[in-house]
């Protein structure tokens, strides 16, 4: 017997905003800076610290960029030429971060892996902060 799911898709309008994880280690920190002012110098996003040590979820150092709905089809594809060596996990902020980090998520480069025990399963939809970069080049 053939069964139905009463689940319905999930709307668009349930991101709040996206973020890029940009992983590195010590042979490619350098790479990781120069990819860091790339996107300064190119796109309206917010650049968050940079994470040497282990921080939630995430098995490498890192740092998270944060970007508007309407940044992701220039900046993403735009990743996809250019990380070089870098993983990069791009993922939805919904509210459901668990999800987002997982099911949700894109990579660009190799894969890594995502300490899913330290994400809730629900939460607040991170909105868009205000960009901390002033682009001065085309992308």
């Amino acid at each position: 017997m053939e069964t139905t799911s009463a689940a319905q898709p999930h709307r668009l309008s349930a991101i709040a905003s996206f973020h890029a994880h940009i992983y590195f280690d010590d042979a490619t920190r350098t790479e990781a800076a120069r990819l860091r002012q790339w996107m300064a110098d190119r796109f309206l996003v917010t650049l968050g610290r940079w994470h040497d040590a282990l921080v939630g979820p995430h098995e490498r150092p890192m740092y998270q960029v944060a970007f508007a709905v309407d940044v992701f089809p220039v900046l993403v594809p735009w990743l996809m030429l250019n990380h070089g060596r870098l993983s990069v996990l791009v993922h939805p902020n919904t509210t459901e971060p668990l999800a987002d980090h997982t099911a949700h998520a894109l990579w660009i480069g190799s894969p890594l892996g995502i300490r899913s025990e330290k994400l809730p399963s629900h939460g607040e939809a991170e909105l868009a902060r205000e960009p901390n970069t002033t682009p001065t080049i085309a992308a």
